[in-house]
């Protein structure tokens, strides 16, 4: 009787063996990025899925020797030593722990946050663990190009400074037609933990554009300055006025060159303001002009209601969707973002279509591609698939772009041009341009895509698909 008894105590534990075996924690093969300020999801998930409501689930970086960055053991959290920088920044979806889900929300990413995390799962019979390579990257202010200054063969010194990049920024000059061009000197600081970039560069060319373009990862802003014979003009003019100045050397010749420096500083800023008064009214009438025609490419958007997340209504004819209070939330079609794509899908050519937002206070919306996950995404960004434009509460983003529009949109047209790879977005009943991705490159077919925000929404009013009249949608 004893030797049945142990003969069965070795089958179970061998039994135990083979099936811890058959389990392992995976997490992402490629690095995960971040924009600092946005939230990101770390993977690591059980494969074949099991629950893990009942294991330990320790989060840790392994680039620090006090590297807690979240505990869950005894079916509850346990942060009493987590890293203090990470205090109500982490979550774990104890309901996707039963699926074997034991993803890390961080929200309001840093800087610091970059590194190598571990993800580490344990059972009483079985243990297993994934490492995530965590990149940040942060987009600074956009570029300022100012002059420094003459040489006396007449060249013109240009300055170009940014600040507020991480990881340390590319920066380079370009002329008129593209071509790059070499700086004079180069600075570089980091301050705490981001970076400040200065150039110099001399001109002799009259009469043409010069860009300053900064560059990180993903993203790019750039300056644009027009070297004029004026400016060389005026110059010239300067080094004549101090040359009497130092020959006179008299108070009185100084104040009347104050005084005339004075005059056309007013002259030129009048001037200006006229230029730009006019530019403004050209601006209106060429986007009443650009929307008339994106109008003739609208295209008819029904929305799928069998791609909307749980907690969406999408009207029979496919034209709205709002939010709706479940209790049960398992089974996210499309994870915790409240999102739902259109019906056809395009591969070519151009099309437009508009959303109604007003009223609403959370929203996405633009195009996604067809490969991309619906399950277990992370960020709406172009690297997962998502190319879209954003607002919570007044802040607008497109992708790590914050953006600042001179009137809030009330409704929103989408264009997409395949073949140019651009996706751009426009205030439709004020005729603006929101923002526009440039240089994309599609080789799967786009969806339409709204969204009502992340994981929950307290608003239930519907987005719209209009039908491209002037007057709003009901």
């Amino acid at each position: 009787m004893k030797f049945a008894s142990l003969i069965l105590l070795i089958l179970g534990g061998i039994i135990d063996s083979l099936s811890a075996e058959r389990n392992e924690v995976v997490g992402s093969a490629d690095s995960v990025f971040a924009f600092a300020g946005e939230d990101v999801i770390l993977p690591c998930l059980v494969k074949p899925n099991i629950s893990v409501v009942d294991m330990k689930v320790e989060w840790f970086r392994l680039d620090q020797e006090y590297s807690v960055v979240h505990l869950y053991e005894d079916h509850v959290d346990r942060n009493t030593e987590q890293i203090q920088s990470y205090k109500g920044r982490t979550e774990l979806n104890h309901q996707q722990l039963q699926t074997g889900n034991a993803s890390l929300r961080l929200s309001a990413v840093k800087v610091s946050d970059e590194g190598r995390y571990k993800c580490f799962i344990q059972s009483s019979s079985w243990s297993d663990d994934t490492t995530i390579d965590f990149k940040v990257e942060a987009v600074g202010n956009p570029p300022v190009i100012t002059v420094d200054g003459f040489d006396r063969s007449g060249g013109l010194h240009l300055l170009c400074e940014s600040e507020g990049w991480y990881p340390e920024p590319d920066l380079e000059w370009l002329d008129s037609k593209g071509v790059r061009l070499s700086p004079e000197s180069t600075e570089t600081q980091r301050n705490t933990d981001r970076f400040s970039v200065k150039h110099t560069f001399t001109v002799h060319q009259r009469d043409g554009k010069i860009h300053c373009r900064v560059r990180v990862r993903h993203h790019m802003l750039e300056a644009l300055i027009s070297s004029t014979s004026n400016m060389y003009l005026y110059w010239r003019t300067s080094v004549i006025v101090i040359s009497v100045v130092i020959v006179i050397a008299g108070i009185l010749i100084s104040v009347a060159v104050f005084k005339y420096r004075e005059h056309r500083r007013l002259q030129h800023e009048n001037s200006r303001m006229k230029s730009e008064h006019r530019r403004l009214q050209h601006e209106n009438s060429r986007m009443k002009s650009v929307i008339n025609h994106l109008r003739k490419l609208m295209v008819n958007v029904t929305l799928d209601a069998d791609s909307a997340h749980p907690d969406l209504i999408v009207s029979e004819d496919g034209k709205q969707v709002k939010y709706r209070n479940r209790e049960d939330k398992g089974n996210n079609r499309l994870n915790e973002y409240l999102g739902v794509v259109g019906k056809e899908g395009f591969s070519s050519g151009c099309f437009y279509f508009e959303v109604q937002v007003k009223g609403k206070t959370v929203w996405d919306l633009g195009v996604t591609r067809e490969s991309a996950d619906r399950k277990y995404l992370t960020s709406l960004s172009p690297k997962n698939g998502y190319w879209t434009l954003s607002q919570r509460h007044g802040n607008y983003r497109a992708s790590s772009v914050t953006l600042s529009p001179s009137v809030e949109p009330q409704r929103v047209g989408v264009f997409v041009d395949y073949k140019k790879g651009l996706v751009s977005f426009y205030g439709v009943e004020s005729m603006f341009h929101i923002y526009s991705y440039t240089d994309q490159s599609f080789n799967r077919k786009l969806y339409p895509f709204v969204c009502l925000g992340y994981y929950l929404s307290f608003d239930f009013s519907p987005l719209i698909i209009c039908d491209g009249t002037n007057e709003e949608s009901e």
